[in-house]
């Protein structure tokens, strides 16, 4: 069994211990060393990702998308950070700096504390805790939170406006997707990301599609994205609650959306893919990222189409389809296959399948 995740931190280990550091120091300088390698992975990975989905964009919109700046423009999104970044900090008169200044800290800190609990493979993985779930679910209100101090510190009533409908549909969209999530950890029997990954010997969108859509949808709407960016209607709000920042406050929102969108599409790859399951990972679990890679990518292609492909909904649309179709789906899935997979023993698994995928069916 090849995997050189645990030798190496057994070899730093060793070398921090020789230096005549106590346990308890070694085991922090660890932690922090894995926080900064994810991070800085993270954010490099960022500039990648806005890259690829340009050029993505560009295909589905039969343009060409970046093709100056590097070879087929790999280079345009280390140019424009070093554009936003190195650019003039603009304090509107009569904002509140304290929140204003905040504000974006907050919104990447979010999402990369997300990261922390994550499973990246059955070896590498920040903090193995078990109410991961429901530590997700919490920081994500971290996030609604950044947006409310932007449009309240911003003193524009614009950005005011952009933060209300944004929290209000942020807030809308976590019901039911908290509701399905119950389903997971009803089939796993816990609320840590680990033990989700290791029970889905079969993905659990095979036991519970109709969830797996719910969650799905929520999850774009949380991001703010097509056809659900009523936070940013240009032709009503100009830029949301972000339009007074400029420079290095601009740009960490920016990369935050990004980064948001890409952890969604990891939190669901772990809950309803398997995560870092596949085949051959208990003989070489090096194998396991690369698995958990692809399906993320997939899954992140697909939300990049409907971005692409869907015009945006009118705001009564977007809470309709929350509370009068999304929101009672899942309550009655949740109890329906609740009921199925109480009522059928877990031995007879091509039983059970068959009949939460019947269910399933039945529901959409």
């Amino acid at each position: 069994m090849y995997d050189p995740v645990p030798w190496v931190i057994n070899w730093l280990t060793q070398l921090l211990l020789g230096w005549g550091l106590p346990i308890n120091l070694v085991n922090t300088l660890l932690y922090l060393v894995g926080a900064v390698l994810i991070c800085l992975g993270a954010m490099l990975f960022t500039t990648m990702l806005i890259w690829a989905e340009r050029k993505i964009g560009g295909r589905f919109q039969d343009r060409l998308g970046p093709n100056r700046v590097g070879p087929w423009g790999i280079f345009q999104s280390i140019a424009d950070m070093l554009k936003i970044f190195t650019k003039e900090y603009i304090n509107p008169v009569g904002i509140d700096k304290i929140p204003f200044n905040l504000a974006p800290i907050l919104a990447v800190a979010a999402v990369l504390a997300i990261w922390a609990v994550i499973p990246f493979s059955e070896t590498v993985f920040g903090a193995n805790i078990n109410v991961a779930l429901l530590f997700i679910i919490a920081i994500g209100g971290l996030g609604e939170m950044a947006i409310i101090l932007a449009g309240f510190g911003s003193n524009n009533k614009y950005a005011l406006l952009g933060a209300f409908r944004a929290v209000a549909q942020l807030i809308s969209y976590e019901v039911p997707m908290v509701i399905v999530l119950l389903i997971p950890v009803m089939f796993s029997g816990s609320m840590g990301l680990n033990e989700i990954v290791q029970a889905q010997k079969i993905p659990f969108i095979i036991y519970a599609p109709v969830a797996c859509v719910i969650f799905f949808i929520c999850s774009i709407a949380e991001n703010g994205r097509a056809p659900f960016d009523l936070i940013e209607a240009d032709s009503e709000l100009v830029a949301g609650y972000n339009i007074e920042y400029s420079g290095l406050k601009f740009g960490m929102f920016f990369v935050a959306d990004f980064l948001h969108a890409f952890t969604s599409a990891i939190v669901f790859t772990t809950i309803f893919l398997g995560g870092w399951q596949g085949p051959g990972v208990e003989q070489m679990p090096v194998l396991g990222g690369a698995y958990m890679l692809i399906k993320t990518l997939v899954v992140y292609f697909l939300m990049l189409a409907i971005r692409f492909t869907l015009p945006r909904f009118r705001i009564d649309q977007m809470m309709a389809l929350n509370w009068k179709i999304l929101t009672p789906l899942a309550l009655v899935t949740l109890l329906v296959t609740a009921l199925v997979d109480k009522s059928i023993p877990h031995e007879m698994t091509l039983v059970r399948i068959g009949a939460l995928v019947i269910v399933n069916v039945l529901l959409w």
